[in-house]
């Protein structure tokens, strides 16, 4: 359910003209589901999957731990490509429901702070 949830994120993204950088991409003990270039910019993507009958939805399992992890991930590819470009953190969520999938687009939901 996890790999396709992530296939049907890349199509997703790239019907909105999103290229596809790297998929469950690591540094160190980091990882990120889904590293896309958009019109604006590098987006930082989580994929979470479920079936229908889960009683959270997906996106609400991006809590503040996971989006830390993934928000130095950020910093760690980005210093490693020597990017500057403008940085967004998305969520995908899939669900699963009998024979229809239902793919929301959460983009910038969540803006980190580093103090």
């Amino acid at each position: 359910m996890g790999r396709l949830g992530e296939e049907m994120a890349c199509d997703f993204l790239q019907s909105r003209g999103h290229r596809i950088l790297e998929r469950n991409w690591q540094g160190g003990h980091l990882e990120v589901d889904i590293i896309s270039e958009g019109p604006d910019g590098v987006h930082f993507v989580e994929v979470k999957s479920r079936m229908a009958s889960s009683e959270e939805a997906p996106e609400q399992k991006v809590d503040a731990r996971k989006q830390r992890r993934i928000s130095d991930a950020a910093v760690r590819y980005l210093r490693a490509q020597g990017s500057e470009q403008e940085v967004f953190f998305d969520v995908v969520s899939v669900l699963f429901e009998g024979s229809s999938t239902i793919v929301r687009y959460f983009p910038q939901a969540w803006i980190p702070i580093y103090a």
